[in-house]
């Protein structure tokens, strides 16, 4: 990918939706942290640079700076918020606190409607503002392009050097134009073509993977998840036979789901799966044990082992596959400075290649985000059902069962959570939240059944509605479909007597219980 935009991180909460908004729009674009040299910079060849926002001041002792020789390069480069005042700064230009501090939407009126920037911009759109400082001093070369009631310098533009810089957000949807401004940078200022697309990808990534592989062999650990799926589809249209899967039964999976994934895998893949039956050895595990931090660490480490013993039978693969996506990538790495702790996977992913003597990773979703993948597998001939499965956590159904981890709280668990499910998709709702499932818990109350009393468990329903996960509100779901379910769960699984519906967002909530 050369045609593409560098964006760096200054840790504003919106810098993944710039990349996101722009990819969108067919062009490519990567984060990378504020203090990327700019000679690496340089070696990447990008048709551009956009500095993010972030909560700092830049007139602050400390505050993140950019490597300056960015703004002698002659790449195109914006700016927004914070990086508009760092253009402001290091062009000779002056920044203060403001009297009136900006947030939520503004009027933008455009000075400089000839600009390329702007071009199609509608006059006095809505534009989302969240700022305290203010540029108060223009530099030598640049001009007002767009105020507000509390900005005169809302946006700022030197058309010699193509640099520009915007106070408000572009990239968050209350910014009316927003889209518009990023997509004219990318083509306008940037001379970019709009040749971004999940075919593309797929082809040059398949291109890429025979490169590296050669005639070596690729071992992928496989959750039946959407991302290690497309991984494993995306690894065996380039390499075939070359590709081993190992997928390990936890006995925390859902119900059906291990029979699921033998069967997509094998019979309709055609790829080489070995399922590792381990779920005594994790119930054991687990036994007694009630902290959900203490059960994740078990789990991971099991599943290590686990993954090591069946790798060592299949013998050497020079190669270990991942399902890394973007998120993960750009988590890893503060905006702060290198990362002092980096995610456990990635340090369980040194572990197994020591394990398994490889010393090497291919990650082929290490450049997309969640939706982009599924888009990738789309072209890769996935089924929509598939690709748009509610998200499952990797420790499986020991962290939706609240304390201690039980075979029949599983099996419990298993049939409410298929219930809940399948009636979510006979009512047409499963696709309009972005999750939905079962945690048990082992809170006894009094009920009636028939004419006998009962002191049995509880299930808990949770739904949300997200974008992405970061933040999340409960599904108002149609109290008809709720009684539906609560009917059939304690019609149809024994020792139930009581559903309820948790109500509660993301935050103050995690969607997760534990």
């Amino acid at each position: 990918m050369n045609e593409k935009i560098v964006i760096l991180d200054f840790g504003s909460q919106y810098t993944q939706l710039i990349a996101r908004r722009i990819r969108e729009m067919h062009y490519y674009a990567e984060i990378y942290p504020y203090f990327t040299p700019f000679s690496e910079i340089q070696k990447m060849n990008p048709a551009g640079i956009i500095l993010s926002g972030g909560p700092e001041s830049v007139y602050a002792d400390g505050s993140p700076k950019p490597d300056p020789e960015i703004f002698h390069s002659g790449l195109p480069l914006l700016g927004i918020c914070y990086g508009l005042q760092l253009v402001a700064h290091y062009s000779g230009g002056k920044v203060d606190p403001s009297d009136h501090r900006e947030y939520g939407k503004s009027h933008l009126e455009i000075l400089l409607s000839d600009s390329p920037l702007f071009k199609g911009v509608k006059n006095m759109s809505v534009a989302w503002m969240s700022h305290g400082d203010k540029v108060t001093k223009l530099p030598d070369g640049f001009f007002p392009a767009g105020k507000t009631e509390n900005s005169l310098y809302a946006a700022i533009a030197n058309e010699e050097k193509k640099i520009y810089g915007v106070q408000f957000h572009p990239e968050v949807k209350h910014s009316e134009e927003g889209n518009t401004i990023l997509g004219n940078f990318c083509s306008e200022v940037c001379a970019m073509q709009p040749r971004w697309t999940m075919s593309n990808f797929a082809e040059e990534k398949i291109a890429e993977i025979r490169k590296q592989v050669g005639s070596q062999r690729v071992l992928l650990g496989l959750s039946g998840g959407v991302d290690s799926t497309v991984t494993a589809k995306l690894l065996h249209d380039a390499i075939g036979e070359q590709l081993s899967c190992v997928y390990v039964d936890t006995g925390l999976m859902r119900k059906g789901e291990t029979e699921a994934v033998i069967d997509r895998f094998q019979n309709q893949f055609h790829i080489n799966l070995y399922v590792v039956y381990s779920q005594d050895r994790f119930l054991e595990a687990l036994a007694g044990v009630t902290n959900p931090e203490e059960k994740r660490k078990i789990i991971g480490r099991l599943f290590l082992e686990e993954f090591k013993r069946k790798a060592e039978e299949l013998g050497h693969h020079e190669f270990l596959a991942q399902g890394t996506l973007y998120t993960d990538v750009i988590e890893s790495v503060s905006v702060k400075g290198p990362s002092e702790t980096i995610k456990s996977h990635h340090n369980r992913v040194r572990e197994v290649l020591d394990l398994i003597q490889a010393g090497r990773v291919i990650e082929p979703l290490r450049e997309l985000f969640k939706d982009e993948v599924r888009d990738l597998g789309e072209s890769l001939g996935l089924s929509r059902e598939l690709l748009y499965r509610h998200p499952f956590p990797g420790p499986g159904l020991a962290i939706r069962i609240i304390g201690e981890v039980k075979k029949e709280y599983l099996a419990i668990l298993r049939d409410a959570d298929a219930i809940l499910l399948d009636e979510l998709k006979k009512s047409g709702t499963y696709a309009k939240v972005w999750q939905a499932f079962a945690v048990f818990l082992p809170v006894q109350s009094v009920g009636v059944m028939g004419d006998k009393r009962t002191y049995e468990n509880v299930i808990a329903l949770r739904m949300v509605e997200s974008l992405d996960g970061m933040t999340a509100d409960f599904a108002h779901v149609p109290f008809e479909i709720l009684g539906n379910i609560s009917t059939r769960i304690i019609n149809e699984v024994k020792g139930i007597n009581r559903v309820v519906y948790d109500i509660s967002s993301k935050p103050p909530a995690t969607i997760e219980w534990e």
